[in-house]
């Protein structure tokens, strides 16, 4: 039930009680949600309450109001997911292979040094970095920044076994609506060329990636460094995942 002496408000509890009940099969896709009125009476609280919990989910893309009939669930679409490596980790998967992801720098809310290329250069975010092995082989060195308002406190989640698409989703009601990438070979030359396990002078692939939310632009922004002695990285046309 809701409690309302919690710090969470009494919509975005009820809003995380109705989407366990569409998640549980309790509302499949296509039925009906109780009224305002019954939810209303139901968990004891107010109509417009309501009213914000299910503009939570309808924002979300699942629930829709139809006039005159109610507020129905939706069915799940099929979507790909843009935060870079769980995409790309369930590819060397489906080959197979072992993957093992590491965070190499836990999440720190701190001012990110001057650059043109990252959106969030000179100005506060939340910054990690993670390391993926495949069969123990360093391959994929990734550099996170997250919008500090957006995902404030998202330092307090578990990412070394959590995804962090499913924290956004879970936790925060987002979902990336679009994204873009930059690729170019670079090169690197401090200590990340240890984690790799390459030299200064190895090439590697470089992958920009800004994803942008309902909320706000470039609210996620991540820079790859590939091997590609090993595997060869490629791109499929209509989505944003790593083979």
């Amino acid at each position: 039930m809701l409690n309302p002496n919690a710090p969470k408000p009494l919509y975005h509890q009820l809003a995380e009680i109705l989407l366990a009940k569409i998640r549980a099969g309790e509302y499949p896709p296509g039925s009906r949600i109780p009224s305002e009125l019954m939810l209303a009476e139901i968990y004891g609280i107010g109509r417009p309450t309501v009213r914000q919990a299910v503009e939570v989910l309808v924002r979300k893309g699942l629930l829709s109001r139809k006039r005159g009939a109610g507020t129905f669930v939706q069915a799940r679409k099929a979507a790909i997911d843009l935060f870079s490596l769980d995409g790309t980790t369930a590819s060397f998967r489906k080959e197979g292979l072992s993957t093992t992801t590491r965070i190499i720098e836990t999440i720190q809310l701190k001012t990110v040094s001057e650059n043109p290329e990252n959106p969030f250069g000179g100005k506060s975010a939340y910054v990690f970095q993670r390391l993926v092995e495949v069969e123990k082989i360093p391959v994929l060195l990734e550099d996170l920044y997250l919008h500090p308002t957006l995902f404030a406190g998202v330092d307090r989640f578990d990412l070394v076994n959590g995804s962090l698409s499913e924290i956004a989703d879970e936790y925060y009601y987002m979902r990336p609506e679009s994204a873009r990438q930059h690729f170019r070979i670079g090169y690197l030359e401090d200590d990340r060329t240890v984690l790799l396990g390459v030299g200064k002078v190895t090439p590697l692939l470089v992958v920009n990636r800004f994803l942008n939310f309902p909320q706000a632009d470039n609210a996620v922004y991540s820079e790859l460094f590939c091997r590609t002695d090993r595997y060869v990285f490629s791109q499929t046309l209509g989505g944003l995942s790593h083979e």
